[in-house]
């Protein structure tokens, strides 16, 4: 087997797509980025910020496991450019709890076991954390329809449900 190394270019390599500085404002902390005007907010928080919590599903806005939070509304976040959202605020999966202190979301959503392989769960949260600051989810059928947009391919809808319908139950308190 031969191993082939290259030798150190002498020089950077010429940039192979023009970039320019975006600001972000992300989980309370501001961030400059140099990125390609085309870069997905998507790819912006997982390449470049290693923000992986936010997945990427079907990179297509029909599943819903890259939704974030901005400016405290549900979006998908890889059918959004990095650039649009100068100016906003940007909440991830990261930026809701702690491991010393979960959101209400995340400890119901251990509480009612309404995650299984897990891969869906950070959307499905910001999604729920999403409706309940439009103050759109009041009954069950509500949130169903609400959160149709997030997907879940082991099935645990039922128990993402009673997760929601507790946190919802205890915001009206």
């Amino acid at each position: 087997m031969t191993h082939v190394t290259q030798a150190p270019l002498g020089k950077a390599p010429a940039t192979l797509a023009p970039t320019q500085p975006v600001s972000l404002r992300i989980n309370g902390q501001d961030r400059t980025l140099h990125i390609a005007p085309w870069t997905t907010l998507l790819d912006a928080l997982r390449e470049y910020l290693d923000l992986t919590g936010t997945k990427k599903g079907c990179d297509h806005g029909q599943c819903g496991a890259c939704t974030v939070l901005v400016d405290g509304r549900r979006v998908n976040s890889c059918l959004s450019l990095a650039v649009m959202q100068e100016g906003s605020e940007i909440q991830t999966i990261e930026g809701l709890g702690s491991e010393a202190q979960l959101s209400p979301l995340q400890q119901a959503f251990i509480d009612h076991d309404a995650f299984q392989c897990g891969y869906c769960t950070p959307g499905q949260i910001c999604s729920a954390q999403g409706l309940i600051n439009e103050g759109k989810a009041t009954t069950e059928a509500e949130v169903r329809e609400l959160m149709s947009g997030n997907l879940c391919r082991c099935g645990a809808y039922s128990n993402i449900l009673s997760a929601v319908m507790e946190v919802v139950g205890n915001s009206k308190s």
